[in-house]
């Protein structure tokens, strides 16, 4: 448990000082973000997979809850620092947005993912609002309605086809898990029928993100909603840049009855470095979460022989995805070794 909580406080101190003061921090914020992550991938390769029945540790809550409380005024300390407030220079200003953007696409986009799925109402309210602040509320109904019931199918929005471009993929998985989270949450409150239904959770999604965008231009002008705008939207494309690459080209075959088969280890992509998986949470062992939606974070599996290996981390393969011919000159060979080995 420790290299979670060692991976993602390093950064928040980080970021929260290249916000205020700029400078150096600004570049060491950058560097930990884009660079040293990756180091680390290397100077601790190995030593994952070493955890017992529990994973790492039994339980990471505190540290979600930790994460999701710290992700609001981080986002203030950017939006501030990028409409001028804290006074950085145009260059600070650059590596702050790189890094904060990271920061909030790869550590609270993932753990926002972890909140919304426990039982507990409190964390995953956290987890709702996290993903409302960054202008994507949708997904908090879209992932857990849509995304685990029709993983690796067409009906999934969020689940890339053999041959799609990330370019293609993006506006069609956004407005796509919309649309169906919308049409779930709306089918589910009709079979509820007389019973208490509350507000629309659409509605707080909707309302909640104009919010926000209103106080990011009372709290810092018109370059604070741009700066708020931006941050959330490249948060956003990486957490779509993680669905593209965790499901690409994987499909569920259907059974007799034209039902897809369950959910096995064969339907995601997995990568098993340790320092980036600590840093997203051990999202990057993402079949597991999908056979066992409600396991902890620290006690996710990864398998070699069952699951599907990605090349390099997650993060990496996020930038190379953004190289439609490049990606498909790596993966597309992959894909078509897999789909050889069940037939």
């Amino acid at each position: 448990m420790v290299w979670f909580w060692i991976a993602t406080t390093i950064p928040v101190v980080l970021l929260a000082l290249a916000g205020m003061l700029g400078g150096l921090w600004a570049v060491a914020a950058l560097v930990y973000m884009g660079t040293l992550v990756h180091v680390m991938d290397r100077l601790v390769r190995g030593a994952a997979a070493k955890a017992g029945a529990d994973g790492e540790f039994p339980s990471g809550l505190r540290l979600s809850l930790l994460l999701g409380v710290l992700h609001f005024p981080l986002m203030a300390i950017g939006v501030a620092a990028l409409a001028g407030i804290t006074d950085l220079s145009h260059g600070a200003r650059i590596c702050v947005f790189i890094a904060f953007g990271l920061f909030f696409g790869q550590v609270s986009n993932a753990n926002a993912h972890e909140l919304i799925h426990k039982p507990a109402r409190l964390p995953r309210l956290i987890g709702m609002w996290v993903y409302i602040s960054l202008l994507f509320g949708h997904h908090t109904s879209a992932h857990t309605k849509v995304h685990h019931v029709w993983v690796a199918t067409n009906k999934d929005p969020n689940s890339a086809r053999d041959g799609e471009s990330f370019y293609h993929f993006w506006p069609r998985a956004w407005l796509g898990s919309f649309r169906a989270g919308l049409r779930a949450e709306t089918d589910m409150r009709a079979r509820a029928k007389g019973r208490a239904k509350g507000m629309h959770p659409y509605v707080a999604y909707v309302a909640g993100g104009a919010l926000m965008l209103a106080l990011a231009a009372i709290y810092a002008g018109p370059k604070g909603a741009i700066a708020y705008v931006g941050l959330a939207s490249y948060s956003t494309m990486q957490l779509l840049l993680s669905d593209y690459v965790q499901h690409y080209g994987l499909r569920r075959a259907k059974r007799a009855n034209g039902k897809p088969e369950p959910v096995g280890p064969q339907h995601s992509w997995n990568a098993p470095q340790l320092y980036t998986s600590a840093l997203m949470l051990n999202a990057p062992r993402h079949s597991d979460h999908h056979m066992t939606p409600t396991r902890d974070y620290p006690a996710l599996r990864l398998d070699r022989h069952e699951m599907p290996i990605l090349p390099h981390s997650l993060p990496l393969m996020a930038t190379l995805a953004l190289w439609p011919r490049m990606w498909r000159r790596v993966m597309d060979p992959r894909v078509a070794k897999l789909r050889a080995t069940r037939h």
